[in-house]
């Protein structure tokens, strides 16, 4: 067994690793940009060697720095992770000459499989289900047109050697087709070093269910089950879990054999991917095969009880796979949401900032298990497993130069909707503070009908909120409770308020009983009986609630209990109450006395400033074209100016038609969130 691994990333795939090395008893070697010199994944791993300036393409995809960090070190192995030079044959060809161990497949099976059009070709050969395309090279955006034209609107744009949704887009139409060939090249350039691009069918109302595989170098192979990755946004995954809720056993055999089929023919050796699109009639479609780990591997190792991340290390040190595929038992349910700096309420747009305060719930331990180095279907009696795999700190800085994702939190339990009700009550208790992000919309996914069903599809996002993420408003009774813990968490705070001012003995008498509770438009009179023990909430319906919890004025998490059932609120003081975060909704509870409140019902609201005449920077980015002059009349739809920002080119469009009356900012400028580009009259 290997000594000591390099690992050849970043972030929290690199966090994940060394936690399995460490396992094993294998020294870790990191390697960092100077964007990560206090990185978490640097002061996890036992040494650290700086390999270039922040742009990956001058530090950790420079083939050379890295092969320089590995003979300084003496490294004997390395692993990629994902991305970056994860599926890059001549990484694998540089190792292998140096006589350093590849922690993935073999060169032939990268380069046969790693690029899309070329594992197309072989899967066809293989007489594997493929989706309608143009397999070969494109040269230009003309060329692009007339065969997407070919092929039928609508077509998928994409990068070659792509990954992690860089360089895909969707056109419905030519102009798009145009400009989504260019966007696409770009993108891919700058993130993989390649610009090769190619079209297929796109196919509506599919879902994107993978298998996950694992193959040895002695020509054994074996599929881990499914992962249900159909919730994405910009064509990268959000939401993942396993097994899937559609796919049945006869289709989940099939997809597994074909996949383990199609690997063997290209002598892979390590963990992989095979993606699939599947139809409502479970009809299903080979997509590409990813010759790494996948982002979303955790909810897989969290059902079979395999460390993937250590199989890929045995089977690169020669290792045989210690188990058939009768030994592979899907236990329990596993849900996977992706918690990315990103702002859900601008379309998904990336964040960079410093992470004020970062507390993710703690992790507990449960579900299948790996006992003595072999498989055991046992799961833990009862209970739920909570995992986070992550590579952030608080008080560390969210880089523009790098994927945005912070987290991948996850869940386990004997049942989906067990798993998905440990998973709604994680991110509840999820602190997050400093910077945009998507725990709003991955908690409203958790509680969506669609969802909860387990009918989503890759349009799931489009469908159900056509007109973006807005937030979530919460039914009435949920309103209730939150009034509820609202009131008996005001008045532990008005008590102690009255203490700390010492200007009277009686506390309860200064604070009060009557209390008007305020918050998305609704208005609740109650009453409060407190006890030692917590307080009763009566309602003006004559409805009462127990509420009981430890909670301290000035904590930012409460937990509580109202008549017996969890409720887990983010909590911040405000003027007469406080802002409250539970289930995706974000809320301004007003808690005043029935005076207050009757005065309150009388102030004018206060409306935000008209920036309807302005083009609004919708995140930090870097322009990188303006497409539009001064007295330039435009239309709606009409492309204004292109935003780069953590490797994606984000185009503006015009929201309506006008006349443009001033540009602020030009090609190569770097703009702040709601930066003024430009005004029209």
């Amino acid at each position: 067994m290997f000594k000591k691994i390099l690992i050849a990333n970043r972030g929290e795939i690199a966090c994940r690793v060394i936690k399995t090395a460490r396992k094993m008893g294998i020294k870790t070697v990191a390697i960092y940009s100077d964007a990560d010199r206090n990185a978490l994944h640097v002061k996890m791993a036992d040494e650290a060697v700086h390999i270039g300036p922040p742009p990956a393409n001058q530090s950790y995809i420079v083939i050379e720095n890295v092969m320089k960090a590995i003979k300084e070190t003496g490294a004997e192995a390395v692993h990629p992770g994902y991305g970056f030079l994860s599926e890059n044959s001549k990484f694998a060809e540089a190792l292998e000459a140096a006589g350093v161990a590849f922690i993935g497949p073999p060169k032939g099976a990268i380069e046969a499989m790693g690029d899309k059009i070329t594992s197309k070709k072989i899967a066809q050969d293989a007489n594997v289900s493929t989706v309608p395309g143009y397999m070969g090279l494109i040269e230009d955006a003309d060329e692009a047109v007339k065969i997407s034209n070919e092929i039928g609107y609508p077509v998928m744009i994409k990068a070659s050697a792509g990954g992690g949704g860089k360089g895909m887009r969707i056109a419905w139409n030519d102009e798009e087709a145009r400009e989504g060939f260019q966007s696409s090249k770009n993108e891919a350039a700058n993130s993989f070093g390649d610009d090769r691009i190619f079209i297929e069918k796109f196919v509506t109302q599919p879902r994107h269910i993978e298998i996950q595989v694992l193959c040895d170098s002695h020509g054994n192979g074996i599929y881990l089950g499914e992962r249900e990755c159909s919730i994405q946004r910009r064509n990268q995954k959000v939401v993942e879990e396993a097994p899937s809720p559609f796919l049945d056993e006869a289709t989940r055999k099939a997809m597994g054999e074909q996949s383990v089929a199609l690997a063997q023919a290209v002598d892979y050796a390590s963990a992989g991917t095979v993606e699939f699109i599947v139809d409502g009639d479970r009809n299903f479609y080979f997509l590409e095969m990813n010759t790494r780990l996948q982002v979303e591997h955790p909810v897989t190792e969290l059902i079979t009880g395999v460390d993937l991340v250590e199989q890929m290390i045995r089977v690169a040190a020669g290792e045989k796979l210690e188990m058939s595929q009768d030994d592979v038992k899907l236990t329990g349910w596993a849900i996977e949401n992706r918690v990315y700096a990103e702002d859900p309420y601008r379309n998904f747009l990336p964040s960079i900032g410093r992470l004020t305060r970062y507390r993710p719930p703690a992790e507990v331990a449960a579900g299948p298990m790996l006992e003595n180095g072999k498989w055991a279907d046992k799961a833990s009696k009862g209970g739920t497993a909570v995992r986070n795999d992550t590579g952030v700190f608080e008080g560390g800085e969210i880089s523009m130069y790098y994927d945005p994702m912070i987290a991948k939190l996850c869940t386990w339990a004997p049942t989906r909707d067990d798993a998905v009700e440990a998973m709604r009550n994680a991110l509840d208790g999820f602190e997050l503070e400093g910077i945009g992000h998507n725990l709003p919309f991955v908690s409203a996914v958790m509680d969506h009908p669609v969802f909860m069903k387990g009918e989503m599809t890759t349009a799931f996002i489009e469908e159900q909120y056509p007109e973006g993420f807005e937030g979530v408003e919460l039914g009435k009774d949920a309103l209730k409770r939150i009034a509820a813990a609202a009131a008996a968490m005001y008045r532990v705070a008005e008590i102690r308020r009255t203490r700390i001012s010492g200007r009277m003995d009686n506390h309860e008498r200064k604070v009060g009983k009557h209390w008007s509770v305020a918050l998305q438009g609704e208005e609740f009179a109650v009453k409060i009986k407190a006890d030692k023990k917590g307080s009763t909430i009566k309602f003006e319906d004559g409805s009462k609630m127990r509420v009981t919890s430890d909670w301290t004025p000035g904590d930012s998490l409460a937990t509580l209990k109202l008549d017996g059932e969890p409720l887990v609120l983010k909590v911040e003081k405000i003027t007469s109450g406080f802002r409250m975060r539970s289930r995706g909704a974000d809320l301004k509870v007003h808690v005043r006395t029935p005076r207050q409140a009757e005065l309150a019902r009388l102030m004018p609201e206060k409306l935000p400033p008209d920036t309807s005449k302005m083009l609004l920077c919708p995140m930090p980015g870097l322009v990188v074209k303006v497409d539009v002059d001064v007295g330039q009349e435009v239309q709606e739809g009409q492309a204004l100016c292109t935003i780069e920002a953590m490797k994606m080119e984000n185009i503006l469009r015009a929201e309506k038609k006008g006349v443009v009356s001033k540009i602020n900012a030009g090609a190569g400028d770097s703009l702040a969130v709601d930066e003024v580009i430009m005004e029209f009259e």
